[in-house]
């Protein structure tokens, strides 16, 4: 016999009736899902790019472009990468070449607003004590969505403005029009910030190497939108106080610096002898488009020389710098610079021996430890995988393979030459490296902070044999 409390288990409708199979609601429970959200709404604006890019008027020439180049260009453009298939100079009309910026724009937005608001989800699943380190890492606005959009947009913009106007006063003293000149600056400005690597000239950069007042305005803003939206704002608010500034700031900012300078140096070294790259240059101009070179390569995509012409020993060394890519929250791609450096960490702790990692005086949880170690585990499968499909596809050396590859999952762009020359299935496989490397890293990162599996028991320890 059923007791009182127990009667009401039989009858199953209340538990479903605020639960239901179809309509608003199903749909409001599966819009929860960070990773659906995002793997939707990147599907449908590259649909409407790529249906935007076959239109006629958008190419230069009496037919619509092929899908395959109008896909990869959206997917280039949306994922700030600047891979192209072909050139954006010669072959788009000003129409098409609107709508990559387009592209571009949403995209570099699109990555900021997603990887800040994501941490607001993050922030409403973890303890009292991590929430209040992300809410200080991010000004304390965490907790405001309206008033981070407002931000990154006012900081975005403003930073693309302040470009674009440096860039249109050095185009007009060069005696273009000033349509030419604003579309040509607006163009950079929006490339440059969202770090996506499209230029309107065949040739990227090539032409305008030992012009600095070019070079000058696109490092900086290639460095400002890849450092990511919570350290600038942290860095406005408290650049007087620096010592109170949050461990992801200190981590990103020491990084990029030692970074910035490893690649400015690797590439000094390496390439000062090639006459097809930095060996023909004044060593003025050889030390600007080194640091050119090592800040484009996380991961911005202008090449102000021929990649295609440089040593395989500096594509192995870009391809480094590419794989760890910039800040977290910024429109920069790869592993994040504060993935590598907490690996970097956990090394130093292992080989010293010490029970517990330490950056800048704060201890990492091991949270953390597991965090980095699958990102980094996913991001070197998923390149040495697809590089292996694409040598058994085309007929193509490793290094430059290794080297499309990586630019592609790290939203890159460099390129040593050979992508226009892909079959249309390697063409695919890089577009599809491209979205993981956009939306990966974001719906990867919130899935791994949100999900928690509670053990009813805690299984004996065992060590095995490691080395």
């Amino acid at each position: 016999m059923l007791s009182p409390r127990s009667a009401p288990s039989r009858d199953p409708q209340p538990a479903r009736s605020d639960a239901p199979t179809r309509g608003p609601g199903s749909v409001r429970r599966w819009m929860r899902s960070p990773a659906r959200l995002i793997t939707a709404g990147t599907a449908m604006i590259l649909t409407a790019g790529t249906a935007a890019l076959m239109m006629p008027f958008t190419r230069i020439g009496e037919h619509a472009p092929p899908l395959v180049d109008a896909l990869f260009t959206a997917a280039s453009a949306l994922c700030v990468t600047g891979l192209i298939t072909v050139d954006t100079a010669t072959y788009w009309s000003p129409a098409g070449q609107l709508v990559i910026m387009v592209l571009i724009q949403i995209g570099g937005l699109g990555v900021m607003t997603l990887s800040t608001l994501l941490a607001v989800l993050t922030v409403r699943r973890i303890g009292v004590r991590t929430r209040a380190a992300i809410a200080q890492s991010s000004a304390g606005t965490l907790q405001d969505a309206p008033a981070i959009i407002g931000r990154i947009l006012a900081i975005s913009f403003a930073v693309e403005a302040v470009i674009a106007a440096v860039l249109v006063v050095r185009y007009l003293l060069d005696g273009m029009s000033a349509g030419t000149a604003l579309f040509r600056g607006a163009f950079l400005a929006v490339s440059a910030f969202n770090n996506a690597g499209f230029a309107l000239d065949s040739d990227s950069l090539i032409g305008e190497n030992s012009d600095p007042f070019i070079l000058a305005p696109v490092m900086v803003a290639v460095v400002l939108g890849g450092i990511g939206f919570p350290v600038i704002v942290e860095m406005l608010r408290r650049f007087r106080t620096p010592r109170r500034w949050s461990l992801t700031t200190k981590l990103t900012l020491t990084g990029t610096a030692v970074l910035l300078g490893a690649g400015t140096v690797l590439t000094l070294a390496l390439e000062s002898s090639n006459s097809a790259t930095l060996g023909s240059m004044s060593w003025g101009d050889r030390l600007w488009n080194a640091v050119f070179h090592s800040v484009v390569s996380r991961t911005a995509g202008f090449n102000a020389i021929d990649t295609s012409a440089m040593r395989p020993e500096s594509w192995l060394g870009t391809d480094v710098l590419m794989m760890i890519g910039g800040g977290s929250g910024g429109t920069a791609g790869g592993m994040k610079v504060t993935t590598v450096m907490v690996l970097l960490l956990i090394i130093r702790s292992e080989l010293r021996g010490d029970p517990f990692v330490v950056a800048f005086g704060k201890r990492l949880s091991r949270a953390v430890h597991r965090e980095v170690i699958t990102v980094v585990g996913l991001m070197g499968a998923l390149v040495a995988v697809s590089t292996f499909v694409v040598m058994v596809l085309e007929s193509i050396p490793f290094d430059r393979v290794l080297f499309e590859v990586t630019s592609a999952l790290s939203t890159t762009g460099l390129s040593t030459g050979i992508t226009a020359d892909l079959s249309p299935v390697s063409k695919i496989l890089l577009v599809g490296l491209m979205i993981i490397g956009r939306v990966g890293p974001i719906t990867l990162g919130t899935a791994l902070a949100l999900r928690r599996r509670p053990l009813l028991f805690e299984p004996p320890k065992e060590r095995p044999t490691i080395g």
